[in-house]
């Protein structure tokens, strides 16, 4: 029922569907309940018919005139039955459709507003698994319980209370029936949500499995693992298969019993009813009338099963939804602080970024930051260099606001608390060039979706794009498919370029942005960095040495933490990480080589 109560909360704007829904069964239930006083009143009057005839006389002629007329009325009871349901059915459709849009919006809402941590703990496809299970299974549920609740509810109270006006026994029996079948349907219920809740796990994690190994088939196929990844795959939906044996078993099990109670109670319904007619309490017309709305009583206990069985995979399904959306962004995140503005943008005094004794961990692990203190001019060129993990690009995702920092403040210039404001103001080139599917154009475009072609055109030139969208039949309107897989390596890192340079932003961050591009390429795409980082405030995280030597200072980092900071000049001759390195670059022996690797610095 909280289930219920959760998923009408979040959809209270289609109320007038699940009303319209309910006013349509409610027609349709009437239309049903009049089907047995027709023909019961059908069934005394040819009875009266037959018994004068026998006794010799003539058909009476309002028999003929009657049957025709309740013949007719049957005719338009169906013909509402039809119509109505068909619009209910109608309804239903365009509410499931709408419901589908509502929660599956809500919830791409809900992951876009969450933390970089929740991410980092998550499978992809098991997001995308969680999002396609739990709200078919909401929205088949709703769908089902809109149409059937009115028609259970008025079926049950209508046929006992004519069983009771005709004979307060039979509506006794029903009163037993119905309180019956659902205690033993709730018995039931705890342990199917159980193992459902099991089985739906394991599809999540395989079918995020799944995503994850198409979205790498290259690496899958490349180390000769399918038959490794199937075995794992099939193994987790062979368990499924006993859960659902064992459910299943207990399910009929139970099923069985519900309905054989039901059915000793029903016979007992029945021979009354049968009785009761010999010994001359009910006509015939009775008889029939009686035994057609116990039919209809029948239906809603059958029927529940069907209820059942959606409401207890709805449930199942909306609990793994609705623990994504009741997910508090700051409990994940902790209550550490993100960037915040100490000064306007266009304010030229003061530090354009700042970090304040800065302190960071992933999770419970250990501080991977510590103490990290320096100020970065506006329009300075700030590169950062040190050994692998140890903190380069944790320093760029937390000036980009992507975690919150254990202890200690960041600042940026015009950015007080608002993520959107501080990305808005800082164009990124990842060292792993994210891209959409869809066109060139359109990745280009993505920071700024209101750019024309002809500014486009001109950050391409610049990125060296047009050098190779040029051979293209369909040129920036070519789709390069999920991720760019239809490029290079190359070609995506210059898209991704082309991309930062085309937002135009105040702060600019490379991460390695150059690293999958040729000594040509690299040349090119170099050019329009440089030109492009001329004012801006710049962090970079170089891939080689040599796109370093121009830059204002260089932070070099040490087991999490500060080693030194100073220009090139300086750094060079100080003995710390950069003159290792500068050293390492021009060794040509095989240990050096090996050491300059572990820097992730090549010359």
């Amino acid at each position: 029922m909280t289930a219920l109560v959760r998923i009408l909360r979040f959809t209270r704007v289609l109320t007038p569907y699940y009303v319209g829904i309910m006013v349509a069964a409610t027609l349709v239930t009437v239309a049903g309940l009049a089907v047995p006083f027709l023909t019961g009143r059908a069934t005394d009057i040819v009875v009266g018919a037959v018994s004068a005839v026998a006794r010799g006389g003539d058909v009476p002629a309002t028999a003929i005139r009657s049957v025709l007329i309740l013949a007719i009325v049957l005719l338009g009871v169906s013909l509402v039955d039809t119509v109505v349901s068909n619009i209910g059915g109608y309804w239903g459709d365009v509410m499931s459709a709408k419901m589908r849009a509502i929660l599956s919006t809500r919830y791409f809402e809900k992951l876009l507003n969450l933390p970089q941590r929740y991410y980092d703990n998550e499978l992809t496809g098991t997001i995308v698994s969680r999002l396609g299970r739990s709200i078919t299974e909401i929205t088949n549920f709703m769908k089902s319980f809109s149409n059937m609740f009115v028609t259970l509810i008025l079926t049950t109270i209508a046929v006992m209370a004519i069983s009771a006006w005709y004979y307060w026994p039979l509506a006794l029996l029903l009163a037993v029936a119905y309180p019956t079948y659902f205690w033993l349907t709730a018995l039931t219920s705890r342990r199917w949500q159980r193992i459902e809740g099991e089985k739906n796990d394991l599809v999540d994690i395989a079918s995020g499995r799944f995503a994850e190994v198409v979205g790498q088939i290259k690496v899958v196929k490349s180390f000769a693992r399918e038959r490794g990844e199937l075995e794992h795959f099939e193994d987790r939906f062979g368990r499924t298969i006993e859960l659902t044996r064992e459910q299943s078993r207990y399910w009929h099990r139970m099923d069985a019993l519900r309905r054989g109670v039901l059915n000793v109670i029903f016979f007992g319904i029945y021979l009354l009813i049968f009785v009761r007619t010999v010994q001359g309490h009910f006509s015939p017309g009775d008889m029939v009338m009686l035994i057609q709305l116990m039919t209809l009583a029948r239906e809603p206990v059958t029927s529940l099963s069907f209820v059942v069985d959606t409401a207890q995979r709805a449930m199942a399904g909306s609990r793994s939804y609705f623990e994504v959306m009741s997910l508090d962004p700051v409990s994940i995140e902790g209550d550490g602080h993100r960037p915040h503005a100490p000064a306007p943008l266009d304010d030229e005094e003061g530090a354009m970024v700042a970090f304040k004794d800065v302190r960071f961990g992933y999770g419970e692990d250990e501080d991977v930051l510590d103490g990290i203190t320096f100020e970065v001019a506006r329009g300075e060129r700030i590169a950062f260099v040190g050994e692998s993990g140890g903190g380069k690009t944790t320093l760029i995702n937390l000036l980009m606001g992507l975690y919150a920092v254990r202890s200690g403040e960041i600042e940026v210039a015009g950015i007080d608390g608002d993520l959107a404001t501080l990305r808005q103001a800082i164009g990124v080139v990842f060292q792993e060039p994210a891209l959409f599917s869809g066109t060139v154009a359109e990745n280009i475009a993505y920071g700024r979706p209101d750019a024309t072609h002809d500014e486009i055109l001109a950050v391409a030139r610049r990125a060296a794009v047009d050098s190779f969208v040029a051979k293209f039949p369909h040129g920036y309107d070519t789709l390069i498919g999920e991720r760019g897989m239809k490029l290079s390596g190359g070609q995506k890192q210059r898209i991704a370029v082309a991309r930062a340079m085309l937002k135009d932003a105040p702060i600019l961050v490379l991460d390695e942005a150059t690293s999958a591009l040729d000594t040509k390429s690299e040349r090119l795409v170099q050019a329009g960095l440089d030109d492009l980082m001329t004012g801006r405030t710049s962090f970079i995280i170089a891939h080689r040495l040599s796109t370093i030597a121009e830059v204002d200072r260089i932070v070099t980092l040490r087991d999490g933490r500060i080693d030194e900071i100073g220009t090139p000049a300086e750094l060079a001759v100080s003995g710390g990480i950069y003159a290792e390195l500068l050293t390492l670059q021009n060794s040509g022996s095989k240990a050096d080589r090996k050491r300059l690797r572990d820097f992730e610095v090549v010359g």
